[in-house]
């Protein structure tokens, strides 16, 4: 029976550090996609992404003291991993709130209007054709949004990358300890784990007993 445990654990090892060294290499194959991609796009940082450009930048459009602004100093750098990527998305953000008067897409009017304020009401927009005209701010925040849930997206396949990297280190150091285990015969020692369960100890007393005067 024992020899049968044995085997099976040597075949539960060899599972782990396949399954490990698969996830290793998918993880791996998958952080050089991202970061790949990320390089054929030629995303350089704007020269106000660092905070105190930013800050500046936003105090003078008139943006909310209470607003998080991005710190990480990306001006200048290409974006090519995760990290970067998202870094890049938060100051995107701050781009299109300065352009938008601080305004989300679900805040500005969704007409255009002569004094470019804009307006929810078609009767007073601007028409071309008799339709009214869409409010172009508006726009600015949906090519925002698609660039920053690309941005966003490759930052988090990244971090999943990783995430299977360790996992599969992870496993295959459990793979190498069943073998390890299996090998060493740990299901033939006398004594239990860490030392429990030992063997008694006989305390009769061997050889005659000599009286005491």
């Amino acid at each position: 029976m024992r020899k049968a445990f044995e085997i099976g654990g040597l075949i539960a090892a060899v599972v782990l550090v396949g399954f490990g060294v698969a996830a290793i290499v998918i993880g791996m194959n998958g952080r050089d996609t991202v970061q790949s991609s990320l390089k054929q796009e030629y995303i350089v940082g704007t020269p106000d992404m660092n905070k105190t450009a930013i800050a500046a930048e936003a105090q003078k459009a008139g943006l909310p003291a209470s607003l998080a602004l991005p710190t990480a100093n990306i001006a200048g750098k290409a974006i090519t991993n995760g990290s970067l990527a998202r870094d890049f998305a938060k100051y995107m953000r701050i781009h299109t709130l300065e352009a938008t008067g601080g305004q989300t897409y679900a805040q500005l009017p969704r007409y255009a209007t002569a004094d470019g304020k804009g307006t929810n009401d078609a009767t007073k927009a601007l028409t071309s054709k008799g339709q009214p005209i869409d409010n172009p701010v508006r726009n600015i925040w949906v090519t925002e949004t698609a660039l920053t849930t690309a941005l966003n997206t490759s930052y988090m396949a990244e971090q999943l990358a990783n995430f299977g990297i360790v996992v599969g280190v992870a496993l295959v150091l459990t793979g190498f300890g069943f073998a390890v285990l299996a090998i060493g015969g740990a299901l033939r020692s006398e004594e239990g784990a860490f030392g429990f369960h030992k063997k008694p100890v006989d305390a009769t007393p061997q050889g005659p007993v000599v009286p005491v005067a």
